[in-house]
């Protein structure tokens, strides 16, 4: 296959990279044509301009930074991409706008299709990692066994054009919100003279980030009674935790607390403490 790819970031060079690897022509261009030109050696035909690296190809692919890039990039091409030529966007993007280029490709009689990537770039180069994607199933099947060799699994979340949008954030909301968390572990163990290193021997062992379905489970049920630990006890532990990291204020775990303290005004103190983590909280 003649493939035309739009970005050579850190994720870009690696999936150029695998579909080189699969036997595919790419032609790609990046806005830092340096990007682009560094991939020549791995066979791929750097072009200066979109335009050039979608000619005559026979599927695009991208990924960009934004939606405002996308459409920067796509818009001008309208004209040039003949309608057997599918648009793959592989781009961390909002929903609406996913949703509304979605619909304004499909009025031009093109497939626009958005399969965002849960992988590393490292993850790309070996196909393994997770792709999302939704839209119009007829053309999902289509495009389905394509999109399975480029990554170890791929997950079909509907008809909706913006789902895979939205659960692009929420999967980056979990990985990164780890981060913080993490963050406010180094604090309260630095606190105790403990170094970044050795706070982590506890999580290395139980590994409470598998809990993290389970746990949203819980509060997505609406059940609160009866309570394996409750919103009272759940607070007097925070309150501890910041009382040990004094002189390192936590961050992420200050805006637990606020929400155990707003679950405790609403009398639910011997709820589950899943109770406090519920949106919307009636």
């Amino acid at each position: 296959m003649k493939i035309g790819f739009l970005g050579a970031g850190l994720m870009g060079t690696s999936m150029v990279r695998r579909f080189l690897k699969q036997g595919h022509e790419v032609r790609v261009w990046n806005r830092t044509p340096a990007k682009a030109e560094a991939l020549r050696s791995f066979g791929a035909v750097p072009c200066p301009t979109p335009a050039g690296a979608v000619a005559g190809v026979d599927r695009i692919h991208l990924i960009l930074a934004d939606d405002r890039a996308v459409d920067e990039t796509l818009e001008p091409l309208a004209g040039l991409i003949p309608g057997d030529c599918w648009i793959l966007d592989h781009s961390t993007t909002l929903p609406e706008p996913t949703g509304e280029r979605c619909a304004r490709w499909s009025g031009r009689d093109r497939v626009y299709l958005h399969a965002p990537v849960m992988m590393s770039p490292g993850n790309a180069l070996a196909g393994e990692g997770f792709l999302l994607v939704s839209g119009r199933q007829d053309q999902v099947v289509r495009v389905l066994p394509d999109l399975e060799r480029m990554t170890g699994k791929v997950i079909n979340l509907g008809e909706g054009p913006h789902l895979a949008a939205v659960h692009k954030l929420i999967g980056n909301l979990a990985f990164l919100g780890q981060y913080g968390i993490v963050a406010d572990i180094f604090r309260l163990a630095a606190a105790a003279g403990i170094s970044p290193a050795d706070s982590l021997i506890t999580l290395q062992d139980c590994n409470p980030g598998a809990s993290l379905p389970a746990l949203g489970a819980r509060v997505a049920s609406g059940s609160f009674s009866p309570p394996d630990f409750t919103v009272a006890m759940a607070r007097k532990d925070v309150r501890l935790m910041h009382e040990a990291a004094a002189a390192n204020p936590l961050r992420v775990t200050a805006q637990v607390a606020a929400l155990q303290d707003e679950a405790l005004a609403r009398g639910e103190g011997a709820w589950d403490t899943a109770a406090a983590f519920r949106f919307p909280a009636r």
